[in-house]
């Protein structure tokens, strides 16, 4: 299948660590900017030897299956269960990560391959060529996808008859499909603009630093692009660790030791994604600061109440509590919902490290004239008094990190925590043994 999406595609120059940057940038601007873009509620996809989705949303719409060498199912033990599913399992609907199992034969080779059809998108992508020759091709013309879709089907219709049947048969109910042959268009310019946006500037100027010092923007540039290569570099890889947990969890023969531990690796996971995708958001935000975050109208009583199990779970793992205390028929804020999220659960992991065992966080939520104000406060269990968060060991290591030396970790500066803030519309205060409170404006809109 690789060489019949490589015909006619010029050999490629580059060495295998650049060709896997390719490759994840390719599936960021796939699944972050193109797919998004559509409507895609039915389809399939194929891709070897790892998932290469890794987006909830598409993993919960589309049908699923992977090419995975037998070397894969003896990362778990036999007797707790296999990382992938066997030849023998398959599974009909497919959602959070699920997908079914292909065999991958040794001349297969292990270079990565993701096939996508959907009534509205249509496309190829893989890697190919020798050592010192490698390429990334994407491929969407009718033509290559029509070759490719009678290749598996003859291939299956020899090496597994019953999932050549249902692939058959999904694509039948897709319908007529609407070919995308300039999807390609799009795709190369995008992921141009990604990996410009990744490497270092070559403008030169002098701005001034926090202390007066001039920083040529090279520097300062730089020094954005690592932290942006890094968030990358971090969040695809547990992105697809994740997918391949969850798609364990379906299995039924898990004992409740391994699906305990399962479950604390996902969640693990989904914390540090959330994380990386907090601090790139803020280096993306210091990267661009013209740049308008998307407001619209957002309940951000009903946000708090769906994420207070998520946030009471993880403070609860550090013998913390939560409450909330949201007062009734509040009105609707203007904000982005879905980067709020991961404003407000950094918030809360950042504000809670210095935190003693057996405290509680209160998250108050009051409305305060043409505003809401949502207050994140610390009480002391001893004495139910408020105490308040120690922020002012933390040492600022740039424009958008710093580094609290009593909790060993990495957070966002608080410059950097209100900018981001102020692109969602929120309004960050703080005084010295006081609550945290933001203040966001109303919103105007109908819902």
């Amino acid at each position: 299948m690789q060489q019949r999406i490589a015909e006619g595609v010029p050999i490629g120059t580059v060495d295998e660590q650049i060709v896997r940057r390719l490759w994840w940038a390719a599936l960021d601007t796939l699944q972050e900017e193109i797919l998004p873009k559509y409507d895609l509620t039915r389809g399939l996809w194929l891709a070897a030897p790892l998932p290469a989705l890794y987006e909830p949303k598409l993993l919960d719409q589309l049908n699923g299956w992977i090419w995975a060498p037998d070397q894969l199912e003896s990362l778990i033990s036999p007797n707790t269960g296999f990382l992938l599913p066997t030849r023998s399992q398959s599974i009909n609907k497919i959602g959070q990560g699920g997908f079914n199992r292909l065999p991958l034969q040794i001349d297969d080779g292990h270079d990565p391959l993701l096939i996508i059809i959907s009534p509205e998108v249509q496309l190829a992508l893989a890697l190919q060529g020798e050592k010192g020759k490698r390429n990334l091709i994407m491929r969407s013309d009718p033509e290559t996808l029509t070759d490719l879709l009678k290749m598996l089907d003859l291939r299956l219709d020899s090496e597994d008859p019953i999932q050549a049947k249902k692939i058959r048969e999904l694509l039948a109910d897709l319908g007529q499909l609407n070919s995308n042959a300039g999807l390609e268009k799009i795709f190369w310019p995008l992921l141009s603009s990604k990996l410009a946006g990744i490497a270092p500037s070559l403008t030169i100027q002098t701005i001034p630093d926090k202390k007066g010092v001039e920083k040529s923007s090279t520097e300062s540039n730089a020094d954005i692009s690592l932290l942006e290569a890094l968030t990358h570099e971090v969040r695809t890889p547990l992105a697809t660790i994740r997918t391949l947990i969850r798609s364990l969890l379906r299995r039924n023969d898990l004992s409740e030791v391994v699906i305990a531990r399962l479950n604390e690796i996902d969640t693990e996971c989904t914390e540090q994604i959330d994380r990386f995708g907090l601090i790139f958001n803020a280096v993306e935000l210091e990267r661009n600061e013209s740049k308008k975050s998307h407001l619209a109208s957002t309940d951000l009583g009903a946000m708090l109440n769906m994420l207070y199990p998520a946030w009471s779970q993880q403070l609860k793992r550090r013998d913390l509590s939560l409450q909330l205390d949201i007062s009734p028929e509040l009105p609707h804020v203007l904000s982005n919902p879905e980067r709020l999220e991961l404003m407000l659960g950094g918030l809360i992991a950042r504000n809670t490290r210095a935190l003693q065992p057996g405290e509680t966080v209160i998250l108050k939520l009051r409305p305060a004239g043409q505003r809401l104000k949502l207050q994140l406060i610390a009480q002391e269990m001893k004495t139910r008094r408020e105490g308040n968060f120690d922020l002012d060991q933390n040492s600022d290591l740039g424009t958008v990190l710093s580094w609290n030396p009593s909790t060993g970790s990495l957070q966002l500066t608080q410059a950097a925590t209100q900018r981001l803030l102020a692109s969602l519309g929120g309004r960050l205060t703080r005084q010295r043994d006081s609550a945290i409170t933001i203040f966001f404006p109303i919103s105007e809109m109908k819902d």
